[in-house]
């Protein structure tokens, strides 16, 4: 439900937020229960995310979606560039408003839906929480609005200082940009007396960043963070991704081809005694803002994490909780219990959202992935060390 290694992170922000916390811990109970009890049923959801559109515009090199071995790089652009419809985002906060769960906005770049105000309007409006997972590229523009209608947190993904930042974003002036967008944000936030849209700062570990961990950290408080969370790298190798391929087949028939986006031939280039030394300076110092590693690895757990394709942490339950806590909202409607793997349990133009969560597509899902456990791609997933 909440493991023991990520507590810090938690009280972190439940200080931050702590009507939501009260409200997520509850919910998570119940799922948690869920999973034990229910046989694939599970109660409703503490978060669902939208992805608004799959565009972007960026192509940071560790994404999925849009890096250098991006999932989407390949599809037709008919697809790539949709945007999930207003009416049926109201519909469903209509229908999800009763159980009060989180609403996060994500992408692709979710500032770049074309009606991202009237969608938060809906959000807050129905009294739901809402946060967003954005590049900042667009705030500047759009800090107002976000004040103003009451967005709640803004997680915002800093790769380091300008030009380290700029390169693996892949996009000159993205760090610039991003600067002038949270530093209006402040400003409009100063002229409303308002706290909110609260900041928290996500880096992801890669190759060009790695020996400067610690320099980030006072970075992220120029983009006015309140903590930040260092998210190890997310990769697999090739046969973990065949045989995840080859038992969601035979069980279920479906493909994992966004998993494709996280595959390496090699090892990526990251120095696990660095990142441990480094680790343990941040934790041990008085930081601007305070400073997480997500998954909370032990020594040990970091130098296998880097070192071999053949990685599962041993300080972590191995199982994964996420498809009865979170649902994520495609583009085009269809409803997922996981973001990575190729399943869609149902789809928003065809049924209501509480008869897609405990449906017999959602079932069987929960039901496969409670037998094993886990996928053989799933080890490195954010999901699968959060609850």
């Amino acid at each position: 439900m909440i493991p023991l290694k990520n507590i810090r992170r938690i009280i972190a922000k439940a200080s931050q937020q702590p009507g939501y916390a009260l409200h997520a811990a509850r919910m998570r109970i119940l799922s948690a229960l869920s999973y034990r009890f229910r046989d694939g049923k599970s109660a409703l959801p503490e978060t669902i995310s939208l992805l608004l559109t799959y565009r972007c515009n960026l192509h940071c090199r560790m994404c999925g979606q849009w890096g250098e071995r991006g999932s989407l790089k390949s599809l037709l652009s008919v697809i790539t560039r949709r945007y999930l419809e207003l009416p049926l985002i109201e519909r469903l906060i209509k229908e999800v408003k009763t159980f009060h769960p989180t609403i996060t906005l994500f992408g692709g770049e979710p500032l770049l839906h074309p009606q991202w105000e009237e969608v938060v309007k809906l959000i807050k409006g129905a009294g739901l929480r809402c946060n967003m997972i954005s590049n900042g590229i667009l705030l500047k523009k759009r800090a107002e609005e976000a004040v103003r209608l009451g967005l709640d947190e803004i997680i915002f993904s800093l790769d380091g200082p300008a030009e380290v930042h700029d390169r693996i974003r892949g996009g000159k002036g993205a760090f610039r940009r991003a600067l002038e967008g949270f530093r209006q944000l402040e400003r409009v936030k100063k002229r409303y007396g308002k706290k909110r849209p609260l900041v928290n700062v996500n880096t992801v570990i890669w190759e060009e960043n790695q020996a400067i961990l610690q320099e980030i950290v006072e970075q992220a408080a120029c983009f006015g963070a309140q903590t930040i969370t260092f998210h190890h790298l997310i990769f697999a190798d090739q046969k973990a991704f065949d045989e995840t391929e080859k038992i969601s087949q035979v069980a279920l028939a479906f493909g994992s081809p966004d998993w494709a986006g996280f595959i390496l031939d090699e090892l990526p280039r990251i120095d696990p005694e660095r990142i441990i030394a480094q680790k343990r300076l941040i934790e041990q110092a008085k930081t601007a803002v305070p400073a997480f590693f997500y998954p909370n690895l032990t020594d040990e757990e970091i130098r296998s994490y880097y070192s071999s394709f053949n990685f599962l942490p041993s300080s972590y339950k191995q199982r994964c909780l996420s498809p009865w806590m979170v649902a994520y909202v495609l583009p085009d409607g269809r409803v997922k219990p996981c973001l990575s793997l190729g399943y869609a349990m149902g789809d928003l133009h065809e049924a209501s959202f509480k008869e897609i969560w405990n449906g017999e597509r959602a079932v069987q899902f929960r039901c496969l992935l409670k037998q094993r456990g886990y996928f053989p791609v799933c080890p490195r997933c954010t999901e699968f060390s959060r609850f």
